[in-house]
């Protein structure tokens, strides 16, 4: 049973409006009016604080929105015209939900999603997926991705094994015998991720056989869904890791055009991001490398069968440099959460982009000032939680704060994000863990 959250009526007449092709594999839509029966609709797959802001970033192109998530009252179905709540790795579900609204573009914007079922609708005509329904299945899990770059594309990345159960994690480590050969581990130290995750969830770094328990423990009550698989990385010793945000979007041509946004330096704690800052300083060389790469794996995702439509939107490039080596680690083909802080740093933020690139408009990556984020964790278990000290975080200069409205708080789950620009990056980092250090979220109080 679908469960429905209706903000506004729905469309009395919806319909896919008609695509116009200005060449055989690109397209550009005519954009409607919301809640109309020329209404340009698209559905988000996922509609926490990233998809909020693609949401919103559609609406101001005057696009009817539809937030899909599986609990109610998430971020973006506070702020979409049409809010839907169902299992998203249910195919049935999924399917019935599209065929009822119709959407002509369907953004999965988390990883559990019943990907199969995306591409069986795609393959029928039912619907455009973003940015192919084969890219939101090989990036569902991380074997599928590692396996496109490291084995079918050839791009360097750690050393990897995939593992099954406890045991064969022991032995991806330590190395096994068969049949007189030995095959030698990954080693210490060494990374233990679940194949399927978000936001750095389940991972671990393991320093010797003591961790090993734990780390696949861990795995398991991290992983988005219950798989029995993780990915064992060897260990890098890099200099520093960015994200590349790399947008295929439609040039004056009607040909797919790549663009990239200067680099994104982060910091991550147990693997999930606690700070961003753009731009980070990188030799050109290590650079231009790093474009290359990020272009390989986005052209492959990118890639339509013959007659079909090229798969356009902003990726999430993850890359390890040390020197001037790169390193492919992951990709995202949707908005990235280290990618918050281009709210303050470009002229098109990273959910515009997206949203211009799906709908076949120009788009500009143009710099407009150095800056920072912060991540404002909610520190404790609660719904409804209240934030103390808002008014003392804006007084920080140059700062801005999104609160993203998640309707219950967890101690590590991510509850805002501060936002700071500075003519240096080194001073909007610091003004940013200012501000975040200022907000203090709280259970509510009866007074509240």
């Amino acid at each position: 049973m679908l469960g429905t959250m209706h903000r506004i009526p729905a469309s009395p007449h919806p319909r896919i409006p008609a695509l116009r092709l200005s060449h055989p594999t690109a397209m550009s839509i005519t954009l409607g009016t919301p809640l109309s029966p020329h209404a340009t609709r698209v559905m988000l797959l996922g509609s926490g604080e990233l998809g909020k802001e693609v949401l919103i970033a559609l609406q101001r192109l005057g696009v009817e929105t539809i937030a899909v998530d599986r609990y109610e009252n998430a971020p973006g179905q506070q702020v979409a015209h049409h809010a839907r709540t169902i299992t998203m790795s249910d195919p049935q579900q999924l399917k019935a939900l599209i065929e009822a609204e119709r959407p002509l573009l369907v953004v999965p914007e988390i990883e559990a999603i019943a990907t199969a079922m995306l591409e069986e609708l795609e393959a029928a005509g039912t619907v455009r997926v973003i940015p192919t329904a084969r890219a939101a299945r090989l990036t569902m899990d991380r074997e599928g991705i590692r396996r496109l770059a490291a084995e079918a594309l050839g791009l360097p990345t750690s050393p990897y094994v995939f593992a099954d159960s406890l045991a064969e994690l022991r032995s991806a480590i330590d190395g096994s015998e068969n049949g007189g050969q030995r095959r030698r581990g990954i080693g210490y130290p060494c990374i233990v991720k679940p194949v399927m995750s978000s936001s750095g969830k389940g991972q671990s770094k393991l320093d010797g056989p003591a961790d090993v328990q734990t780390a696949w423990d861990v795995a398991m009550a991290g992983g988005r869904v219950s798989h029995g698989r993780v990915i064992v990385e060897g260990f890098i010793d890099f200099d520093y890791e960015i994200t590349l945000l790399t947008v295929r979007a439609l040039g004056a041509d009607g040909h797919v055009e790549t663009h990239f946004c200067e680099p994104i330096g982060h910091v991550q704690v147990s693997g999930d991001y606690v700070e961003s800052w753009q731009p980070h300083a990188m030799h050109p060389a290590a650079l231009q490398r790093a474009r290359e790469i990020a272009k390989a794996v986005t052209d492959d995702l990118g890639a339509a069968p013959a007659g079909r439509m090229p798969g356009l939107g902003l990726f999430g490039v993850e890359l390890f440099v040390k020197g001037d080596q790169v390193w492919f680690s992951e990709v995202s083909p949707r908005p990235h959460d280290t990618g918050m802080v281009t709210m303050v740093t470009q002229w098109q933020n990273e959910f515009e982009l997206h949203a211009r690139a799906i709908l076949g408009l120009p788009v500009d990556t143009a710099l407009k000032s150095p800056g920072a984020s912060a991540v404002i964790y909610g520190g404790v278990e609660a719904q409804g939680i209240v934030f103390d000290g808002v008014a003392d975080a804006l007084r920080v200069p140059d700062t801005e704060l999104r609160l993203f409205g998640k309707p219950e708080s967890f101690k590590k789950r991510r509850m805002g994000v501060a936002l700071a620009h500075a003519a240096d990056v080194t001073v909007a980092r610091a003004r940013a863990k200012e501000s975040a250090a200022c907000v203090k979220p709280r259970a509510a109080a009866a007074d509240d």
